[in-house]
């Protein structure tokens, strides 16, 4: 099936580059940042937009479901990057957020021959995670025309599971058909239809705000920490003590003590505040707050003044 590109404002030539090839190196560098300039100027117009897939995406998984993006090529690439940096950040496991591409994960370093025109594969991808009405799931799509991004959107639907979209290209078949569309128009291309780059820049930024967003909403952050990190390696450690001193004033090497202690920074922040230092209660409070630190907190210290 030909496609007609006419109608797609990404595969459109942009008029402030048709000079590109023939500028020197910082001159080609300055007409690429002031496309890029553009993005969050675009990503603004609709973040109201985006604020209902976050709301969505936080009673998804705050019931017990899990946030599914689905793409092709670099749509794909940017869906599992966001889905698997999840765990480490915010101690999510790895079946919460989960990035789903065409061509499986073979295809994130190189392109799988025909995988984005499959409309089996998406189906196919999405049983074998066993999708049900629980979930939320998001295509990514600059031209919101990927066979493999509607068939599973299809099948989504069927199953009875919310949908949403990111796509650079207004009234394409995928924003009709999804309950919640993000439609982020970034326009012509710096390099004609290399929707790598200025569409491929938003869908990173607003992958960012949904999956962030949500965190913040289902308590793995307090203030501005991410107190659900998971210290897996050296730096994520360090994070951790690092994180715990700021919030309570304790030394590193107290808060190290403390940490092997009550093995989660949020135990070590909450006893450091509230003075409780059983875990078993501490853990009641947690749990009754869905895991809110900020909440569980200024309940304790409310009882303490009863």
């Amino acid at each position: 099936m030909n496609i007609n590109l006419t109608t797609i404002s990404t595969e459109q030539r942009n008029i402030n580059t048709v000079d590109i090839d023939s500028l020197n190196t910082l001159d080609i560098l300055k007409k690429i940042n002031h496309e890029d300039k553009q993005i969050a100027f675009a990503i603004e117009k609709i973040l109201s937009d985006i604020a209902k897939v976050v709301d969505a995406t936080y009673k998804c998984l705050a019931s017990g479901g899990r946030l599914i993006y689905l793409g092709a090529g670099t749509s794909g690439r940017i869906g599992v990057l966001d889905a698997v940096e999840c765990p480490p950040t915010f101690g999510v496991s790895e079946e919460t957020v989960i990035g789903l591409m065409a061509g499986g994960m073979n295809a994130f370093q190189k392109a799988v021959e025909g995988a984005e025109d499959s409309q089996e594969f998406a189906v196919n991808d999405l049983k074998a995670i066993a999708l049900s009405n629980k979930d939320i799931v998001i295509g990514i799509a600059s031209s919101g025309r990927t066979p493999y991004v509607l068939s599973g959107i299809t099948y989504a639907k069927e199953m009875g599971a919310k949908t949403a979209c990111i796509t650079s290209s207004s009234n394409s078949p995928l924003e009709k058909l999804v309950d919640l569309p993000i439609v982020c128009v970034t326009g012509p291309e710096v390099i004609t239809g290399s929707t790598r780059m200025k569409s491929g820049t938003s869908q990173k930024l607003i992958c960012n705000m949904i999956s962030t967003s949500t965190m913040i909403k289902l308590g793995k952050v307090y203030s501005n920490y991410m107190v659900d990190v998971m210290a897996t390696n050296e730096k994520l450690v360090s994070r951790a003590l690092k994180i715990i001193t700021d919030i309570t004033g304790l030394s590193t090497e107290e808060a190290e003590t403390t940490l092997k202690k009550y093995k989660t920074v949020k135990r070590v922040v909450f006893a450091n505040l509230t003075g409780i230092e059983q875990i078993e209660k501490i853990d009641e409070y947690l749990t009754k707050h869905q895991g809110h630190l900020r909440k569980s907190v200024e309940d304790a210290k409310c009882n303490m003044l009863k």
